[in-house]
């Protein structure tokens, strides 16, 4: 009973470590964001702040920020780009898995190859074409470059390839050409798989920073990140108070969108994972 008992407590010790590292930043954000300036840098740091500033912050962010705005576009942002990902990504998914054709084997390795290439390698060509095509500063520069994601074709690959065979075999029979197959059949059994693929396909485009600070230009069209840059200044400091409460106003949709949908991300990641 010692015997199990010890490395059951040593995992548990583990889990709990790295549970503290990963929410001390989220901690720390939310009681900056209700200190008022002058407690952000005190010598002696107190939990409890001396004087509670969150409404004064939290407003200062609402409102100077541009938030609501941001907001926005980060939604309108995060949802094209989702929905063009998933049209492009689950019927060429579905083919590479599915389908023999010459070349399979060479495309599925420039997908493997592709999740090595950042953005931050095509984004000069990317950036000269769109102002070449006077595109600079609009939702279209913001969405384009992610449109095609070689993740999400990798991620639903795994997926059907554990799809049953004898359904594919059966609908064909039935008349069904791929197409239908592909998106009255294989796309609804992906469900898991697309809740999974959707939360890292949000969060990355809604906490994205690099490539909007490139291409956009106006305040009305910047995202929730260039949106908390507005308490940023560097010969001043910057307001941290207001900047935490930004933080956490913008972090606030992803926690609870994952937490919506947290079953279905854990069940879709498992699903790929089989094979």
């Amino acid at each position: 009973m010692r015997r199990r008992l010890l490395p059951l407590l040593l995992s548990h010790a583990v889990l709990m470590a790295g549970a503290v590292a990963m929410l001390a930043p989220f901690a720390w954000m939310l009681l900056t964001s209700i200190r008022p300036a002058e407690e952000v840098f005190a010598a002696v740091f107190n939990p409890i702040p001396g004087r509670f500033a969150g409404a004064e912050n939290y407003g200062q962010a609402w409102r100077e920020g541009n938030l609501p705005r941001a907001m926005l576009n980060g939604v309108i942002v995060c949802a094209g780009i989702l929905g063009v990902q998933l049209l492009a990504a689950i019927p060429a998914a579905y083919a590479l898995a599915r389908l023999r054709f010459p070349g399979r084997g060479v495309i599925f390795g420039l997908v493997l190859f592709g999740l090595c290439v950042p953005i931050q390698v095509p984004a000069l060509p990317l950036y000269l074409a769109l102002a070449e095509a006077r595109l600079l500063d609009s939702y279209f520069a913001l969405m384009a470059p992610f449109f095609l994601t070689v993740f999400g074709i990798f991620l639903f690959r795994q997926f059907f390839r554990t799809y049953p065979q004898e359904v594919l075999d059966a609908a064909r029979l039935d008349g069904m050409g791929e197409f239908e197959i592909v998106w009255r059949l294989a796309a609804p059994a992906a469900l898991p798989a697309i809740a999974a693929f959707s939360v890292f396909s949000v969060v990355a485009h809604w906490n994205d920073l690099y490539w909007p600070l490139i291409v956009i230009t106006s305040r009305e069209m910047a995202t929730p990140p260039l949106g908390i840059l507005a308490f940023r200044d560097a010969e001043t400091g910057g307001n941290y108070g207001a900047l935490m409460a930004g933080a956490a106003l913008v972090t606030a949709p992803l926690v609870l969108a994952f937490l919506l949908a947290r079953r279905a991300f854990l069940r879709g990641i498992t699903l790929t994972g089989l094979r």
